[in-house]
């Protein structure tokens, strides 16, 4: 998840890392008005726009007709986003979607980014809502009355699948590097704690033919993942392991992952879980740990937004650095052999069962 607020564009922003200083006043209003571009982008998305010019490119006027629009804001809004950069405008005047928007704002690609896009609005922008009550009282928005964290989302089956669908849209860009930049060729199985409904699995088990994947999470999931295992062609090949990591083992596995997990855990549990994670995997196996970690100087402000909306959404929730996985996994007993860089602003290590 991100909640990336600003563009490189604007004034405070960088594209990652310690942000720019604020030079006069109108920048500092330009921070407090960032609110505006990501009400243009998920308007859009509601709307269908791009949906809509990825079928047919249009003029101000045709897309005022096909969209049912008035013709009074529509202009504006479209060369407003052109300059956000999910538009192009020719000199005819003929809206088009941008590369970038043809990849990942029209439903059904594999990069599609429009579930997240709708948790933002629906979820965690309430959540946002509530920082300041946050800060004084220490409690999350996103918990029941019993701290319980996304206890909404499970009892109501359209937030769920939405939940779902946001989830898609961070490892649908996740799961392809994961799938590259680790050697997978060295094991035979992983199990993916807290998989969902198992779209990083099948990336993983597409990825690499020779694979046998397991998902472990609430019980809830298993149609979910039995429909996704169907669609992606790997039904055989994904089993679904139903239960609560903090109750019940995890399953044993050549490689056990966390994927955007972690962070929702007490330190006590994150520390826990690395352990018996490592004692379920073999010796030479592996545990890999991914989440949008903080930078060690603390400067990116991208990840440091991420952790008060985790903060937000649950009661023990918050990212932590690198430096900090690793020394939870050292203290499982587990060698640190690799630190990289994921899409959606994560980073993933991995620790070694010693053989």
């Amino acid at each position: 998840m991100s909640t990336h607020t600003s563009t490189p564009n604007q004034p405070g922003a960088t594209a990652g890392g310690v942000d720019e200083p604020l030079d006069d006043a109108f920048d500092i209003m330009l921070v407090g008005w960032s609110f505006m571009r990501s009400k243009l982008l998920l308007t859009a998305m509601e709307l269908g726009l791009f949906e809509a010019l990825s079928k047919e490119s249009g003029t101000a006027e045709q897309i005022t007709g096909r969209l049912g629009l008035h013709q009074r804001g529509v202009p504006d809004f479209l060369d407003a986003l052109v300059a956000l950069g999910v538009l192009a405008r020719d000199e005819a005047g003929v809206y088009r979607n941008s590369p970038a928007a043809g990849r990942h704002l029209i439903p059904g690609q594999q990069g599609y980014v429009g579930g997240f896009l709708k948790m933002t609005t629906d979820f965690m922008g309430a959540g946002w809502e509530s920082l300041a009550d946050m800060l004084r009282s220490g409690d999350a928005h996103g918990q029941d009355a019993n701290k319980v964290p996304f206890a909404q989302i499970f009892r109501d089956p359209q937030r769920l699948r939405q939940f779902l669908s946001a989830m898609d849209s961070l490892n649908g860009a996740i799961g392809p590097e994961l799938a590259r930049q680790y050697d997978w060729s060295q094991h035979k199985s992983f199990v993916d704690v807290g998989g969902a409904r198992g779209n990083l699995a099948c990336t993983l088990l597409l990825a690499h033919p020779h694979l046998t994947g397991g998902v472990f999470d609430r019980p809830v999931m298993k149609p979910f993942l039995e429909e996704l295992a169907q669609e992606r062609g790997v039904p055989d090949r994904v089993g679904f392991h139903g239960g609560d990591f903090y109750v019940n083992d995890i399953p044993s596995a050549d490689v056990v992952v966390f994927g955007n997990v972690l962070h929702d855990c007490p330190v006590e549990a994150r520390k826990s879980l690395i352990a018996q994670a490592a004692e379920r995997v073999p010796a030479g196996g592996a545990v890999i740990v991914y989440d949008p970690m903080i930078d060690d100087a603390r400067t990116d402000a991208d990840t440091l937004l991420m952790s008060l909306t985790m903060m937000l959404q649950s009661p023990a929730g918050n990212e932590y650095t690198a430096a900090e996985c690793r020394s939870w996994m050292e203290e499982a007993g587990l060698d640190v052999e690799s630190v990289f860089r994921l899409p959606a602003h994560a980073t993933a290590v991995v620790g070694r069962k010693r053989a």
